[in-house]
């Protein structure tokens, strides 16, 4: 008799079986990115060499290198013949890389207080979310870094602080004028308010007093982060109005633009500067003492804007000509539509742009050493390389001023990625 079979119904879906190893996990993304063809194959194992080789060649010298001694000989005592660096001369000389030869040591801590309260400062400009009361810290910040910097009466940044504000009250009382007018009157109230306010400078000089610096014993990198932070500070805004300017309906004030531009851009830089450092002094009355960092910001700055303003101008006339006719139709002004509407949308487009100027320009700080300025670079090809006890020493030096750029470089390039995919609406 035949065996009765029952049959079965499942009523549940079977678990879902696990991808092969080859399509999951590390080796998934190996087939994937590093050998998903001959070629990629090829390509892939050349590349481990060159990275194995030159590992070969910098971990031994790295691994070695002499952190103690007080002289270039005396490294090469320790290390016997061995392969590694002389990091000795970093230990020894590294106030001076960082803050100049000249620079006072018992006053190291106002600019390093300056550098923490610049994180502080422009955090809020730089991260949305953080609360918009502490923007006011942050108009507050570049005068009080310039009395800590160096130093001298506490009036003098107060005389400056009262003139921006009062520039920025003119320009909101004027706002409903022409947004040049406005603008002009800004600056002159500023300008008077300045103007005025030295007069309380000279009887009020002691009250509240740090020791002073001059502008001649800045240097190091700290030299190189405040023209790099001033002059980008500064360049950005003026860039704005440059490249408004050149699409503006009046002729006069296209024309000013469209020759200023072109001719910034036309110019090299090292030509800049030596014009802020030889030329301009014969354009001064006799007698004055017209501050070489001023004079060598002021360059700087009207360099940077001169692209950043190409930059910004590709920005707007990449947006549809809707935008400029809605914000017509809302009835907004030239300054409100530009402020609510177009701007925001056209700094957006121009984020990469701008934030390669910046960049190029953070690093062509370095090219101040060439007019005698001691930055990071002039520290290191000036006083540091003629002492006989480091004559010599490259590779340390020159490899610890590129680790420092890459930081500052790298640091902005992420964080202009971030702030990109912050902003990508559009893509929502």
């Amino acid at each position: 008799m035949a065996k009765q079979v029952t049959a079965f119904v499942r009523h549940t879906a079977l678990p879902p079986a696990p991808p092969p190893s080859s399509q999951s996990g590390v080796v998934k993304w190996l087939r994937e990115n590093l050998f998903s063809s001959v070629f990629n194959s090829l390509m892939t194992v050349l590349a481990i060499y060159l990275l194995y080789k030159i590992a070969a060649a910098i971990v031994p010298w790295l691994l070695n290198g002499v952190w103690t001694t007080s002289s270039q000989w005396e490294c090469y005592e320790v290390l016997d013949g061995l392969s590694g660096g002389c990091f000795s001369v970093l230990t020894e000389r590294w106030n001076q890389l960082i803050f100049g030869f000249k620079y006072p040591k018992e006053l190291y801590w106002r600019p390093s207080l300056s550098f923490v309260l610049l994180l502080v400062a422009v955090a809020p400009v730089l991260f949305s979310k953080l609360p918009r009361k502490m923007l006011v810290f942050t108009a507050i910040y570049p005068f009080l870094a310039y009395w800590l910097i160096w130093g001298g009466s506490i009036v003098t940044p107060v005389v400056g602080l009262v003139g921006f504000i009062a520039g920025y009250k003119t320009f909101q009382m004027m706002a409903k004028q022409k947004f040049a007018v406005a603008l002009f009157a800004a600056a002159l109230a500023a300008f008077l308010s300045w103007y005025l306010g030295g007069y309380l400078s000279a009887p009020l000089s002691n009250f509240i007093a740090l020791e002073a610096v001059p502008s001649r014993d800045m240097g190091g990198f700290m030299l190189n982060i405040i023209l790099g932070t001033v002059c980008v500070s500064l360049s950005v805004p003026l860039g704005i109005l440059l490249a408004l300017g050149r699409q503006s309906n009046l002729p006069v004030i296209r024309a000013i633009c469209v020759v200023f531009i072109e001719f910034i851009r036309g110019v090299p830089l090292i030509t800049l500067l030596f014009v802020a450092n030889v030329v301009l002094a014969y354009f001064l009355p006799p007698g004055t003492n017209f501050d070489l960092i001023l004079r060598v910001i002021i360059m700087i700055t009207l360099f940077s804007a001169a692209y950043i303003a190409e930059v910004i101008r590709g920005g707007l006339a990449a947006l549809p000509a809707g935008q400029y006719e809605a914000a017509g139709s809302l009835g907004l002004d030239y300054a409100q539509s530009m402020r609510l509407i177009i701007l925001p949308q056209a700094l957006k487009i121009s984020i990469p742009g701008i934030v390669n100027v910046a960049v190029g320009l953070f690093k062509d700080t370095t090219l101040v050493s060439i007019i005698s300025m001691f930055d990071l670079v002039g520290m290191i090809r000036g006083p540091i390389l003629s002492a006989t006890e480091w004559n010599g020493i490259y590779w340390e030096l020159l490899g610890f001023a590129a680790v420092l750029f890459f930081i500052v470089c790298f640091g902005i390039s992420q964080y202009s990625q971030w702030l990109e995919r912050q902003l990508a609406t559009d893509h929502r």
